[in-house]
């Protein structure tokens, strides 16, 4: 598996997203343990989550696959809600997610999107629950520039560690001012939904995709998936409910691109020119 420096850390070029796992039937959770499971024994290292994923069973469901691997392996994200993001309100939803996950800590701690609580107060109860020993770092998801240059002047801002935001060949935006910001920020980018959605309403499938991936002999999902890692910049956390599917997703770290074929991507999905606004799945 391809490695990239994430988290100050070296850590697999793809991580394993949970979002709407673990609220199947019995064979359906048991089939996306075995996957989970499949991810940490073949060089998958971070595994993603939050609190509000099923209301805490994608949390569940990784507690009960990750027991009997080293925890010190793999990083482990969760997220919690904007309704929660007080230091007292924080410091349970911490407590009820590591209970579930049945872990004593978080690699990394976000604030899943921005509410009302101002950003000082969030950083505050961050702070406290990393000195006691419950997370190693913090960061953010769904900040767009503005949000994060406003965090970067508040006391402690600068130790947030990671942003998470949508991005796949349909939702660019990024790339304008938010992913070069934190490059120079030395602030790590999680990339989600690299395939639009689950039914692929955020993403049109052009033919130059179809045309490409057949030329590739992979699939339009693989090439897609490759496209996102290209540059090894960020790391995408791709969703995988079977083993087969995440063998799939694993392939695409090899998949590679000629600058013509880049080129022509960007031709029918063009990089942005101008600053637009973040999009939010």
């Amino acid at each position: 598996m391809r490695q990239i420096s994430f988290n100050q850390q070296d850590t697999s070029a793809i991580g394993l997203g949970t979002w709407r796992m673990g609220e199947g039937n019995a064979a359906k959770n048991d089939e996306e343990l075995k996957t989970i499971q499949y991810a940490l024994n073949n060089g998958v290292t971070l595994l993603d989550t939050a609190e509000i994923y099923g209301d805490g069973q994608s949390e569940t469901l990784i507690g009960k696959a990750i027991k009997g691997f080293n925890r010190s392996d793999f990083q482990i994200i969760s997220k919690f809600a904007p309704n929660h993001a007080t230091p007292k309100l924080m410091k349970k939803s911490l407590e009820n997610s590591l209970k579930r996950l049945q872990t004593d800590y978080l690699d990394l701690y976000l604030l899943h999107w921005r509410g009302s609580t101002p950003l000082e107060e969030t950083i505050q109860g961050l702070q406290e629950v990393q000195k006691a020993g419950y997370i190693k770092n913090w960061g953010v998801s769904n900040f767009d520039i503005a949000d994060l240059e406003e965090l970067s002047k508040l006391p402690g801002g600068s130790d947030c560690r990671v942003n998470e935001d949508l991005y796949n060949v349909g939702s660019r935006g990024i790339e304008y001012s938010i992913l070069p910001w934190q490059k120079e920020n030395n602030m790590s980018l999680v990339g989600y939904s690299p395939f639009g959605s689950d039914g692929g309403d955020y993403l049109t499938i052009k033919p130059v995709l179809k045309d490409l991936a057949k030329q590739k002999n992979v699939s339009v999902y693989q090439l897609l998936l490759a496209w996102v890692i290209r540059n090894r910049d960020l790391l995408s956390i791709p969703k995988s409910s079977s083993v087969e599917h995440l063998k799939a997703n694993m392939a695409a770290t090899d998949i590679e691109f000629t600058a013509d074929e880049l080129e022509l991507i960007d031709s029918q999905y063009p990089r942005p020119n101008k600053k637009t606004q973040l999009e939010v799945i």
